[in-house]
């Protein structure tokens, strides 16, 4: 397997995780005695993972030389 192949086997389950923790946060603030230190933290670790997401996506594109 080359690093561009592993780089979109690594997208793929980022992408996941950011949806899994999507929903995880919603599920939180659905309760009414949901805990907001709790959601907040998860809410900078899915932005951590889009930030991550992004680099990686961005690695895969060819430079392009204007």
């Amino acid at each position: 397997m080359n690093d561009r192949e592993q780089t979109s086997k690594r997208l793929i389950e980022l992408k996941s995780q950011h949806r899994d923790m999507d929903q995880a946060i919603a599920a939180l603030i659905a309760n009414p005695d949901c805990d907001n230190l709790q959601v907040q933290r998860l809410k900078k670790r899915k932005l951590a993972l889009k930030d991550r997401i992004t680099r990686l996506e961005s690695s895969l594109l060819p430079d392009i030389i204007a």
